[in-house]
């Protein structure tokens, strides 16, 4: 069984860094793709980055240029190191696992990490 556990959120002021890490266990990390999600209040959820198994990114409009998704396959872990944050980026940012990019939302899924980033 998959389990994805992501890590490293909590509060900043705007302009600052967080970076999340999600490390995945019960499958084969390598051959997976992975993706960050987030879901604001009152908002639909939305794809923030992904990244192939060959290391393809991917990323939305709203985080171009500010946030970069990296993996370390030894690790079993996907990062997602988010610079010049805004209060706009505030939401539960969700880790998530499939064969490919365009199958992640119907994929394996994290508990979740709450960013909070303050003006």
């Amino acid at each position: 069984q998959v389990q994805l556990v992501e890590s490293g959120g909590g509060l900043v002021q705007a302009g600052g860094s967080l970076r999340l890490s999600c490390t995945a266990s019960g499958s084969i990390f390598s051959t997976y793709a992975m993706g960050w999600y987030r879901q604001a209040p009152g908002k639909q959820r939305e794809l923030v980055a992904a990244i192939t198994r060959y290391g393809n990114r991917n990323y939305g409009n709203s985080v171009e240029g500010r946030f970069t998704i990296s993996r370390d396959n030894p690790k079993n872990t996907v990062y997602l190191q988010m610079n010049s944050l805004k209060p706009e980026d505030t939401g539960v940012y969700y880790c998530a696992q499939a064969s490919a990019i365009a199958l992640l939302d119907k994929g394996s899924w994290g508990q979740g990490t709450q960013v909070t980033v303050s003006s």
